[in-house]
């Protein structure tokens, strides 16, 4: 695997320009569709009606650009989790199946295609993913196990530092190209999957009846 990328907690380079808003949003929408090696500055300029010169005064490659991309991912991913988190009005069940539910509309687009695709031709990125995951996988997880745990929806005889150990490492082998290949499932399917079966097996009976009645076998 190349070398991990240094992941910078600089804040969001879009806040301050609107330009760099709209690019951005094309890049993502693009990307997540087409792929990293099929998205091409020329077509993103294009289709914000701005010139190549511009484009590559917000941002100097396409490397780069998409870099910025993938960590606004994972910054709205964690945005959303806290969200739910701190919803009052929402039982655990909930919470567990709108963050499910917005994690799949996010990651929709996204094919085992795509990740061998980033994997072969921006090998830096696909190790950016794969950092941002280490991270982001255990402090949302992790979170909803503690408060699982605290509204007694989740068993309490488990150890949380393990669970999250556990669902970090079975969720990084199985988002690798030749497992989703292997299993014929997109990156999306595999999250919607392994939080089905991972909390499924953590609940009590109370917390297994609200899950149930959400997430319909």
């Amino acid at each position: 695997m190349p070398a991990a990328v240094k992941i910078h907690t600089a804040p969001d380079p879009a806040a301050s320009d609107e330009l760099s808003v709209r690019i951005l949003g094309q890049a993502r929408a693009d990307f997540l569709i087409r792929g990293y090696s099929a998205m091409t500055m020329d077509a993103i300029a294009s289709e914000l009606g701005i010139s190549k010169k511009t484009l590559y005064q917000h941002f100097s490659s396409k490397e780069a650009l998409i870099r910025d991309v993938i960590l606004g991912l994972s910054r709205d991913i964690r945005a959303e989790a806290d969200t739910l988190l701190r919803h009052r009005r929402l039982n655990f069940a909930e919470k567990l199946r709108g963050f499910a539910e917005s994690l799949a509309q996010r990651l929709h687009p996204v094919t085992p295609y795509a990740v061998r695709d980033l994997q072969r031709f921006a090998p830096r990125l696909h190790a950016l993913l794969h950092d941002l995951r280490q991270k982001d996988i255990p402090y949302i997880f992790g979170r909803f196990v503690e408060q699982g745990q605290l509204t007694g929806m989740v068993r309490d005889d488990i150890h949380p530092d393990f669970t999250i150990q556990f669902y970090l490492h079975a969720l990084q082998g199985l988002l690798q190209p030749p497992s989703l290949e292997q299993l014929k499932l997109t990156p999306t399917e595999v999250y919607t999957r392994a939080i089905n079966l991972f909390f499924g097996g953590l609940l009590t009976p109370a917390g297994r009846k609200e899950h149930e009645n959400l997430f319909p076998h």
